[in-house]
Protein backbone atom coordinates (compact mmCIF):
# COMPACT_ATOMS: atom_id res chain seq x y z
CA UNK A 1 0.00 0.00 0.00
CA UNK A 2 2.05 3.48 -1.31
CA UNK A 3 0.01 5.79 0.96
CA UNK A 4 1.07 9.07 0.70
CA UNK A 5 2.16 10.60 4.54
CA UNK A 6 -1.16 12.51 4.24
CA UNK A 7 -3.08 9.83 3.52
CA UNK A 8 -1.30 7.91 6.30
CA UNK A 9 -2.41 10.64 9.21
CA UNK A 10 -5.95 10.61 7.47
CA UNK A 11 -6.03 7.28 8.38
CA UNK A 12 -4.41 7.62 11.55
CA UNK A 13 -6.78 10.00 12.56
CA UNK A 14 -9.87 7.42 11.73
CA UNK A 15 -8.58 5.37 15.14
CA UNK A 16 -6.53 8.32 16.78
CA UNK A 17 -7.22 11.80 18.27
CA UNK A 18 -4.76 14.97 18.45
CA UNK A 19 -1.29 14.77 18.22
CA UNK A 20 -0.57 16.12 14.62
CA UNK A 21 3.00 16.28 15.20
CA UNK A 22 3.53 12.40 16.16
CA UNK A 23 1.47 11.29 13.31
CA UNK A 24 3.29 13.36 11.06
CA UNK A 25 6.31 12.08 12.33
CA UNK A 26 5.70 8.45 11.46
CA UNK A 27 4.14 8.96 8.37
CA UNK A 28 7.28 10.52 6.98
CA UNK A 29 9.02 7.49 8.09
CA UNK A 30 7.10 4.94 6.79
CA UNK A 31 6.60 7.04 3.18
CA UNK A 32 10.84 6.85 3.35
CA UNK A 33 10.27 3.31 3.36
CA UNK A 34 8.30 2.89 0.36
CA UNK A 35 10.54 5.76 -1.43
CA UNK A 36 13.91 3.96 -0.07
CA UNK A 37 12.40 0.70 -1.84
CA UNK A 38 12.27 2.05 -5.06
CA UNK A 39 16.32 2.77 -5.10
CA UNK A 40 18.74 0.81 -6.39
CA UNK A 41 20.33 -1.94 -3.99
CA UNK A 42 23.39 0.07 -3.58
CA UNK A 43 21.43 3.25 -2.68
CA UNK A 44 18.88 1.62 -0.51
CA UNK A 45 22.18 0.33 1.89
CA UNK A 46 22.85 3.73 2.17
CA UNK A 47 19.75 4.77 3.22
CA UNK A 48 19.07 3.65 6.96
CA UNK A 49 15.65 5.14 8.92
CA UNK A 50 15.50 7.92 10.90
CA UNK A 51 14.32 6.23 14.36
CA UNK A 52 11.81 8.69 16.45
CA UNK A 53 11.27 9.21 20.38
CA UNK A 54 7.79 10.15 21.42
CA UNK A 55 7.35 11.64 24.41
CA UNK A 56 4.42 12.41 26.63
CA UNK A 57 1.96 11.05 29.50
CA UNK A 58 0.63 7.79 29.06
CA UNK A 59 -2.95 7.38 27.55
CA UNK A 60 -2.26 10.13 24.97
CA UNK A 61 -1.99 7.53 22.32
CA UNK A 62 2.08 6.74 21.66
CA UNK A 63 1.20 3.21 21.40
CA UNK A 64 -1.76 3.27 19.42
CA UNK A 65 0.01 5.08 16.38
CA UNK A 66 2.81 2.70 16.12
CA UNK A 67 0.23 -0.06 16.30
CA UNK A 68 -2.02 1.39 14.02
CA UNK A 69 0.96 2.88 11.64
CA UNK A 70 2.06 -1.25 11.39
CA UNK A 71 -1.16 -2.59 10.82
CA UNK A 72 -2.14 0.10 7.94
CA UNK A 73 0.81 -1.62 5.78
CA UNK A 74 0.92 -5.12 7.26
CA UNK A 75 4.47 -4.67 8.26
CA UNK A 76 5.85 -7.01 11.19
CA UNK A 77 5.97 -5.11 14.91
CA UNK A 78 6.46 -5.64 18.35
CA UNK A 79 6.28 -3.82 21.23
CA UNK A 80 8.92 -4.02 23.87
CA UNK A 81 8.99 -2.34 27.38
CA UNK A 82 12.72 -1.10 28.82
CA UNK A 83 12.62 -1.85 31.71
CA UNK A 84 12.30 -5.79 30.91
CA UNK A 85 15.62 -6.43 29.90
CA UNK A 86 19.08 -6.33 31.89
CA UNK A 87 22.19 -5.94 30.85
CA UNK A 88 24.62 -8.76 29.97
CA UNK A 89 25.52 -10.81 32.73
CA UNK A 90 22.20 -10.76 34.48
CA UNK A 91 19.17 -13.55 34.70
CA UNK A 92 16.80 -11.63 32.30
CA UNK A 93 15.83 -10.82 28.73
CA UNK A 94 18.79 -9.72 26.71
CA UNK A 95 18.26 -6.70 24.46
CA UNK A 96 18.24 -9.40 21.10
CA UNK A 97 15.03 -10.88 22.17
CA UNK A 98 13.51 -7.80 20.93
CA UNK A 99 14.58 -8.59 17.53
CA UNK A 100 13.80 -12.59 17.43
CA UNK A 101 10.24 -11.86 18.63
CA UNK A 102 10.14 -9.45 15.28
CA UNK A 103 10.89 -11.98 13.73
CA UNK A 104 8.73 -14.95 14.74
CA UNK A 105 5.71 -11.84 14.31
CA UNK A 106 7.39 -11.55 10.97
CA UNK A 107 7.11 -15.45 10.53
CA UNK A 108 3.43 -15.50 11.74
CA UNK A 109 2.20 -12.97 9.01
CA UNK A 110 4.11 -14.74 6.12
CA UNK A 111 2.45 -17.91 7.52
CA UNK A 112 -1.09 -16.27 7.25
CA UNK A 113 -0.17 -14.86 3.71
CA UNK A 114 0.78 -18.28 2.35
CA UNK A 115 -2.01 -20.34 4.01
CA UNK A 116 -4.49 -18.00 2.47
CA UNK A 117 -3.45 -19.21 -0.89
CA UNK A 118 -3.33 -22.33 -0.39
CA UNK A 119 -6.60 -23.24 1.66
CA UNK A 120 -8.67 -24.02 -1.12
CA UNK A 121 -6.64 -26.85 -2.42
CA UNK A 122 -6.31 -28.05 1.44
CA UNK A 123 -9.92 -27.61 2.08
CA UNK A 124 -11.01 -30.23 -0.89
CA UNK A 125 -8.68 -32.61 1.07
CA UNK A 126 -10.08 -32.32 4.64
CA UNK A 127 -13.43 -32.15 3.43
CA UNK A 128 -12.89 -35.39 1.28
CA UNK A 129 -11.43 -37.10 4.82
CA UNK A 130 -13.59 -36.01 7.30
CA UNK A 131 -16.76 -37.10 4.61
CA UNK A 132 -15.55 -40.58 4.95
CA UNK A 133 -15.47 -40.45 8.67
CA UNK A 134 -18.75 -39.22 8.93
CA UNK A 135 -19.98 -41.66 6.56
CA UNK A 136 -18.11 -44.14 9.00
CA UNK A 137 -20.00 -42.96 12.01
CA UNK A 138 -23.66 -43.13 10.10
CA UNK A 139 -22.99 -46.19 8.47
CA UNK A 140 -25.87 -47.82 10.38
CA UNK A 141 -28.17 -45.29 9.07
CA UNK A 142 -27.74 -46.26 6.25
CA UNK A 143 -30.12 -49.16 5.77
CA UNK A 144 -30.72 -50.54 2.30
CA UNK A 145 -29.52 -47.09 0.67
CA UNK A 146 -27.18 -47.80 -2.24
CA UNK A 147 -23.37 -46.99 -0.71
CA UNK A 148 -23.14 -44.60 -3.41
CA UNK A 149 -25.67 -42.43 -2.96
CA UNK A 150 -26.01 -42.67 0.77
CA UNK A 151 -22.30 -41.07 0.63
CA UNK A 152 -23.70 -38.31 -1.62
CA UNK A 153 -26.28 -37.78 0.98
CA UNK A 154 -23.46 -37.25 3.56
CA UNK A 155 -21.31 -35.26 1.28
CA UNK A 156 -24.05 -32.83 0.73
CA UNK A 157 -25.31 -32.91 4.22
CA UNK A 158 -21.56 -32.24 4.97
CA UNK A 159 -21.11 -29.23 2.86
CA UNK A 160 -24.68 -27.61 4.92
CA UNK A 161 -23.18 -27.80 8.03
CA UNK A 162 -25.22 -30.56 9.43
CA UNK A 163 -22.79 -32.50 11.11
CA UNK A 164 -20.58 -30.01 12.18
CA UNK A 165 -21.52 -31.04 15.87
CA UNK A 166 -20.98 -34.92 14.80
CA UNK A 167 -17.92 -36.08 16.93
CA UNK A 168 -15.44 -38.30 14.87
CA UNK A 169 -12.17 -39.71 15.62
CA UNK A 170 -9.33 -38.16 13.89
CA UNK A 171 -4.95 -38.43 14.17
CA UNK A 172 -3.22 -35.28 14.47
CA UNK A 173 0.24 -34.15 15.01
CA UNK A 174 1.00 -33.87 18.28
CA UNK A 175 3.56 -30.63 18.74
CA UNK A 176 5.66 -30.69 22.11
CA UNK A 177 5.00 -27.66 23.89
CA UNK A 178 7.97 -25.02 23.64
CA UNK A 179 10.09 -24.77 26.48
CA UNK A 180 11.80 -21.49 28.04
CA UNK A 181 15.37 -21.75 28.42
CA UNK A 182 15.81 -19.28 30.90
CA UNK A 183 13.10 -16.51 33.00
CA UNK A 184 11.88 -14.07 30.32
CA UNK A 185 13.62 -15.46 27.30
CA UNK A 186 12.67 -16.39 24.27
CA UNK A 187 10.54 -20.12 23.95
CA UNK A 188 11.99 -23.16 21.84
CA UNK A 189 10.72 -26.69 21.30
CA UNK A 190 12.43 -29.81 20.39
CA UNK A 191 11.20 -29.98 16.76
CA UNK A 192 12.47 -26.62 16.30
CA UNK A 193 15.80 -27.94 17.27
CA UNK A 194 16.10 -31.25 15.33
CA UNK A 195 13.46 -30.08 12.46
CA UNK A 196 12.40 -33.10 10.21
CA UNK A 197 14.79 -35.64 11.76
CA UNK A 198 12.70 -36.70 14.70
CA UNK A 199 9.60 -38.66 14.09
CA UNK A 200 6.45 -36.86 14.10
CA UNK A 201 4.05 -38.48 16.83
CA UNK A 202 0.61 -38.67 16.04
CA UNK A 203 -2.07 -38.54 18.88
CA UNK A 204 -6.21 -39.49 18.40
CA UNK A 205 -8.61 -37.23 19.42
CA UNK A 206 -12.64 -37.21 19.74
CA UNK A 207 -13.67 -33.78 18.38
CA UNK A 208 -16.57 -32.59 16.55
CA UNK A 209 -16.75 -32.44 12.74
CA UNK A 210 -16.29 -28.41 13.16
CA UNK A 211 -13.15 -28.53 15.52
CA UNK A 212 -11.64 -31.43 13.18
CA UNK A 213 -12.07 -29.27 10.06
CA UNK A 214 -10.06 -26.39 11.16
CA UNK A 215 -7.19 -28.51 13.25
CA UNK A 216 -7.06 -30.72 9.85
CA UNK A 217 -7.28 -27.39 7.77
CA UNK A 218 -3.58 -26.10 9.64
CA UNK A 219 -1.70 -29.11 9.40
CA UNK A 220 -2.99 -30.09 5.41
CA UNK A 221 -1.90 -26.14 4.67
CA UNK A 222 1.61 -26.48 6.92
CA UNK A 223 2.41 -29.08 4.45
CA UNK A 224 2.09 -27.76 1.07
CA UNK A 225 3.27 -24.38 2.09
CA UNK A 226 7.14 -24.18 1.67
CA UNK A 227 9.18 -23.50 4.60
CA UNK A 228 12.21 -21.93 3.57
CA UNK A 229 10.76 -19.49 1.05
CA UNK A 230 8.18 -18.20 4.39
CA UNK A 231 11.52 -18.49 6.91
CA UNK A 232 13.92 -16.49 4.17
CA UNK A 233 10.62 -14.36 3.42
CA UNK A 234 9.97 -13.41 6.81
CA UNK A 235 13.40 -12.57 7.73
CA UNK A 236 13.43 -10.09 4.58
CA UNK A 237 10.60 -8.13 5.70
CA UNK A 238 11.33 -8.18 9.08
CA UNK A 239 14.39 -6.33 8.20
CA UNK A 240 13.14 -4.39 5.64
CA UNK A 241 9.71 -3.00 6.89
CA UNK A 242 10.04 -4.11 10.57
CA UNK A 243 8.99 -1.74 13.93
CA UNK A 244 9.94 -2.15 17.32
CA UNK A 245 7.85 0.02 20.11
CA UNK A 246 10.27 0.64 22.88
CA UNK A 247 8.36 1.68 25.78
CA UNK A 248 9.23 3.21 29.13
CA UNK A 249 12.83 4.22 27.60
CA UNK A 250 12.58 7.10 30.22
CA UNK A 251 12.64 4.16 33.25
CA UNK A 252 16.13 3.46 31.97
CA UNK A 253 17.82 7.07 32.11
CA UNK A 254 20.04 7.88 34.48
CA UNK A 255 18.45 9.96 36.35
CA UNK A 256 15.53 7.72 36.68
CA UNK A 257 17.48 5.07 38.50
CA UNK A 258 19.54 7.30 41.26
CA UNK A 259 18.96 5.18 44.48
CA UNK A 260 21.61 2.34 42.62
CA UNK A 261 18.97 -0.73 43.90
CA UNK A 262 18.02 -1.86 40.79
CA UNK A 263 20.57 -3.24 37.48
CA UNK A 264 22.22 -0.34 35.78
CA UNK A 265 19.79 0.99 33.21
CA UNK A 266 22.69 2.80 31.68
CA UNK A 267 24.33 -0.44 30.73
CA UNK A 268 20.83 -1.74 29.22
CA UNK A 269 20.96 1.20 27.17
CA UNK A 270 24.58 0.32 26.06
CA UNK A 271 23.12 -3.34 25.18
CA UNK A 272 20.04 -1.72 22.89
CA UNK A 273 22.84 0.62 21.12
CA UNK A 274 24.42 -1.56 18.77
CA UNK A 275 21.05 -3.40 17.81
CA UNK A 276 19.60 0.09 16.91
CA UNK A 277 22.79 1.03 15.46
CA UNK A 278 23.19 -1.85 13.11
CA UNK A 279 24.10 -5.75 13.60
CA UNK A 280 23.28 -8.92 12.84
CA UNK A 281 21.35 -10.98 15.09
CA UNK A 282 20.84 -15.05 14.74
CA UNK A 283 17.54 -16.43 15.20
CA UNK A 284 16.27 -19.85 14.59
CA UNK A 285 14.87 -18.68 11.53
CA UNK A 286 18.14 -17.35 10.24
CA UNK A 287 20.28 -14.30 10.53
CA UNK A 288 18.52 -10.69 10.66
CA UNK A 289 20.63 -7.23 9.80
CA UNK A 290 19.08 -5.01 11.85
CA UNK A 291 19.94 -2.20 10.15
CA UNK A 292 16.90 -1.34 8.50
CA UNK A 293 14.56 -1.68 11.37
CA UNK A 294 12.65 1.63 12.51
CA UNK A 295 13.02 2.16 15.77
CA UNK A 296 10.22 3.80 18.13
CA UNK A 297 10.57 4.99 21.78
CA UNK A 298 8.21 6.36 23.70
CA UNK A 299 8.62 7.47 27.28
CA UNK A 300 6.45 9.87 30.11
CA UNK A 301 9.81 11.61 31.27
CA UNK A 302 8.47 13.06 33.82
CA UNK A 303 11.86 12.43 36.36
CA UNK A 304 14.04 12.00 34.01
CA UNK A 305 14.84 14.45 30.35
CA UNK A 306 15.44 12.96 26.67
CA UNK A 307 18.92 14.84 27.36
CA UNK A 308 19.68 11.71 30.24
CA UNK A 309 20.33 9.58 28.02
CA UNK A 310 23.62 8.09 26.86
CA UNK A 311 24.60 10.86 24.03
CA UNK A 312 25.21 7.83 21.70
CA UNK A 313 21.44 6.75 22.21
CA UNK A 314 20.38 10.15 21.35
CA UNK A 315 22.00 10.26 18.21
CA UNK A 316 20.33 7.17 16.73
CA UNK A 317 16.71 8.69 17.44
CA UNK A 318 17.18 11.96 16.10
CA UNK A 319 13.65 12.98 15.53
CA UNK A 320 11.86 13.68 19.13
CA UNK A 321 8.42 14.67 18.89
CA UNK A 322 6.29 15.39 22.42
CA UNK A 323 2.81 14.79 22.49
CA UNK A 324 0.35 16.64 24.57
CA UNK A 325 -1.75 15.93 27.00
CA UNK A 326 -5.78 15.52 26.56
CA UNK A 327 -7.78 18.31 26.80
CA UNK A 328 -11.80 18.78 26.92
CA UNK A 329 -12.06 18.65 23.17
CA UNK A 330 -10.18 15.96 22.48
CA UNK A 331 -11.70 13.60 25.35
CA UNK A 332 -15.24 14.72 23.32
CA UNK A 333 -13.65 13.91 20.03
CA UNK A 334 -12.54 10.30 21.20
CA UNK A 335 -15.80 9.65 22.31
CA UNK A 336 -17.54 10.51 19.05
CA UNK A 337 -15.22 10.23 16.22
CA UNK A 338 -13.12 7.05 15.99
CA UNK A 339 -14.42 3.97 14.68
CA UNK A 340 -14.18 2.00 17.78
CA UNK A 341 -15.08 4.84 19.87
CA UNK A 342 -15.82 3.80 24.13
CA UNK A 343 -19.45 4.90 23.56
CA UNK A 344 -19.81 2.62 20.37
CA UNK A 345 -18.78 -0.44 22.17
CA UNK A 346 -20.64 -0.19 25.35
CA UNK A 347 -23.76 0.30 23.22
CA UNK A 348 -22.93 -2.81 21.28
CA UNK A 349 -21.95 -4.78 24.22
CA UNK A 350 -25.67 -3.85 25.87
CA UNK A 351 -27.52 -4.29 22.73
CA UNK A 352 -26.38 -7.77 23.42
CA UNK A 353 -28.98 -8.16 26.27
CA UNK A 354 -31.44 -6.33 24.31
CA UNK A 355 -30.55 -2.56 25.96
CA UNK A 356 -30.57 0.45 23.38
CA UNK A 357 -28.04 2.83 24.68
CA UNK A 358 -27.92 6.35 23.59
CA UNK A 359 -25.94 9.45 24.34
CA UNK A 360 -26.54 13.28 23.63
CA UNK A 361 -24.37 15.83 23.11
CA UNK A 362 -24.78 17.56 26.80
CA UNK A 363 -23.91 14.07 28.42
CA UNK A 364 -20.58 13.62 26.28
CA UNK A 365 -19.74 17.10 27.35
CA UNK A 366 -20.19 16.15 30.53
CA UNK A 367 -18.27 13.07 30.35
CA UNK A 368 -15.43 14.80 29.00
CA UNK A 369 -15.14 17.76 30.99
CA UNK A 370 -15.21 15.01 34.41
CA UNK A 371 -12.44 13.29 32.30
CA UNK A 372 -10.49 16.42 31.84
CA UNK A 373 -11.33 17.26 35.63
CA UNK A 374 -10.02 14.05 37.22
CA UNK A 375 -6.19 13.94 34.71
CA UNK A 376 -5.58 17.43 36.04
CA UNK A 377 -6.10 16.34 39.93
CA UNK A 378 -4.50 13.29 39.72
CA UNK A 379 -2.59 10.91 37.96
CA UNK A 380 -2.82 12.19 34.19
CA UNK A 381 -3.64 8.82 32.56
CA UNK A 382 -5.06 10.14 29.39
CA UNK A 383 -7.76 8.43 27.12
CA UNK A 384 -7.40 5.87 29.79
CA UNK A 385 -9.29 8.16 32.23
CA UNK A 386 -12.58 7.62 29.47
CA UNK A 387 -12.68 3.95 31.20
CA UNK A 388 -12.42 4.70 34.88
CA UNK A 389 -15.39 7.23 34.39
CA UNK A 390 -17.31 5.25 31.71
CA UNK A 391 -17.07 1.98 34.13
CA UNK A 392 -18.96 3.66 36.88
CA UNK A 393 -21.17 5.82 34.99
CA UNK A 394 -22.85 2.76 33.32
CA UNK A 395 -22.23 0.15 36.41
CA UNK A 396 -26.30 0.10 37.04
CA UNK A 397 -27.43 -0.31 33.71
CA UNK A 398 -24.62 -3.09 33.11
CA UNK A 399 -25.82 -4.87 36.47
CA UNK A 400 -29.77 -3.98 35.53
CA UNK A 401 -29.43 -5.46 31.77
CA UNK A 402 -30.34 -8.55 30.60
CA UNK A 403 -34.15 -9.06 31.15
CA UNK A 404 -36.35 -10.82 28.79
CA UNK A 405 -37.75 -7.14 27.13
CA UNK A 406 -35.84 -4.33 25.35
CA UNK A 407 -35.61 -1.39 26.32
CA UNK A 408 -33.74 2.68 25.47
CA UNK A 409 -31.91 4.28 28.31
CA UNK A 410 -30.80 7.74 27.07
CA UNK A 411 -27.93 8.87 28.89
CA UNK A 412 -28.21 12.84 29.08
CA UNK A 413 -26.41 15.86 31.37
CA UNK A 414 -28.52 14.95 34.18
CA UNK A 415 -28.10 11.33 34.44
CA UNK A 416 -24.12 11.83 34.23
CA UNK A 417 -24.19 14.68 37.02
CA UNK A 418 -26.54 12.14 39.10
CA UNK A 419 -24.28 9.51 38.59
CA UNK A 420 -20.78 11.51 38.76
CA UNK A 421 -21.40 15.06 40.28
CA UNK A 422 -20.61 16.93 43.22
CA UNK A 423 -18.83 14.86 46.00
CA UNK A 424 -19.10 11.79 43.93
CA UNK A 425 -16.81 13.18 41.36
CA UNK A 426 -13.87 13.69 43.78
CA UNK A 427 -14.50 11.15 46.48
CA UNK A 428 -15.83 7.66 44.75
CA UNK A 429 -14.35 7.90 41.86
CA UNK A 430 -10.88 7.93 43.62
CA UNK A 431 -11.38 4.04 43.76
CA UNK A 432 -11.25 3.89 39.40
CA UNK A 433 -8.07 5.79 39.31
CA UNK A 434 -5.43 3.18 38.27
Amino acid sequence: MNLTPKQIVSELDKYIIGQKDAKKAVAIALRNRYRRSMLSLSEMEEITPKNIIMKGPTGVGKTEIARRLAKLVGAPFVKVEATKYTEVGYVGRDVESMIRDLVECSVRLVKEERFKKVTEKAEATVDEKLIKLVCEVRRLDRGETPLEIFEKNIAEGYKKGYYDNEIIEIELVDNPKPMELMPGGSEISIGSIFGDFMPKKKKKRKISVKEAKKLLLEEEADKLIDKDSVNEEAIRRAENEGIIFIDEIDKIAAKANQSGQDVSREGVQRDILPIVEGSTVMTKYGSIKTDYILFIAAGAFHVSKVSDLIPELQGRFPILVELKSLTKQDFIDILTTPRNAITIQYATLLKVDGVELKFTDEAIEAIAGIAEDMNATSEDIGARRLHTVMENLLEEVSFNAGGETAYQVVIDKNYVESRLGGERKTKDLKKYIL
